[in-house]
């Protein structure tokens, strides 16, 4: 029902994303939103282009390890052979491949939701109640005319945390529920789960990888803007000018 070399895919997919989202909320939550050059020198001194590379690089070794993890051994081969024994059948036994026949749900459950994807996805939520706890309590604030307009600042820096906040409640959203459903597997093995609800859950997980570019193009100035430089260079052949090094760093549609 569950095809098996797609489901891993996602999987390991799933964690390096969660991984990713951590890094930026990370990044937000190390360096909240305090205008001026001084802010912005500290940011260029730790957020150093060799760090995002081993950051990025770190994601994406520990994503593969973590969803190889089934292929080390922590998987349901050992059942499906005692079951082809009790059987009576000789040789090699015959594996249908579907997710839940080789894939164990203690691994899911535990390992995956609830170690790599339930800590992280609360992680971020609290990161992210703070985060815009301080630019609410800064735009509250009144601040001197030497600030250099503060209130124009956070108003940006709280649409940014908005649009990333709406990625990151798409990604629950996607995610849970394949992960619910595969809770109950584990815990339930009697309760009868529709095969609608299975295909649904498997279709978000699977859409929520085209969603992502689509809510940053549609929230997110800069992103938009590369998005079709891309599109127009490399599919309607009609190349742009170069984009103007001196706009914003970050900009949010309202």
């Amino acid at each position: 029902m569950r095809s098996l070399g797609v489901e891993k895919g996602q999987s390991e997919l799933e964690i390096k994303w969660v991984l990713g989202l951590d890094a930026v909320r990370a990044q937000e939550h190390l360096f909240p939103s305090v205008p001026g050059a001084q802010s912005q020198l500290r940011y260029k001194t730790v957020v150093t282009q060799r760090r995002a590379a081993v950051a990025i690089a770190g994601c994406w070794i520990l994503s593969l390890v973590v969803g190889l993890t089934p292929m080390f051994g922590w998987n349901n081969l050992s059942q499906v052979q005692q079951a082809w024994e009790l059987n009576g059948s000789v040789g090699e036994p015959v594996i249908k491949c579907e997710f839940e026949k080789v894939i164990s749900m203690e691994y899911m459950v535990y390992f995956n939701f609830f170690v790599w994807v339930l800590p992280p996805l609360l992680l971020m939520v609290l990161i992210y109640l703070e985060v815009f706890y301080l630019i609410r309590k800064q735009l509250n604030k009144k601040v001197s005319a030497s600030s250099g307009d503060p209130q124009k600042y956070y108003g940006k820096e709280l649409k940014i945390a908005k649009s990333l906040a709406l990625i990151l409640f798409l990604f629950a959203l996607s995610w849970l529920p394949l992960h619910i459903l595969n809770c109950i597997t584990l815990f339930c093995p009697a309760c009868r789960k529709p095969s609608i609800l299975i295909y649904i859950a498997i279709f978000l997980t699977h859409g929520n990888s085209a969603m992502n570019p689509i809510v940053y193009a549609f929230r997110i100035h800069k992103f938009r803007v590369t998005f079709l430089k891309i599109w127009n260079d490399h599919f309607r052949c009609q190349p742009k000018p170069p984009m103007d090094d001196d706009l914003p760093e970050e900009k949010a549609d309202d």
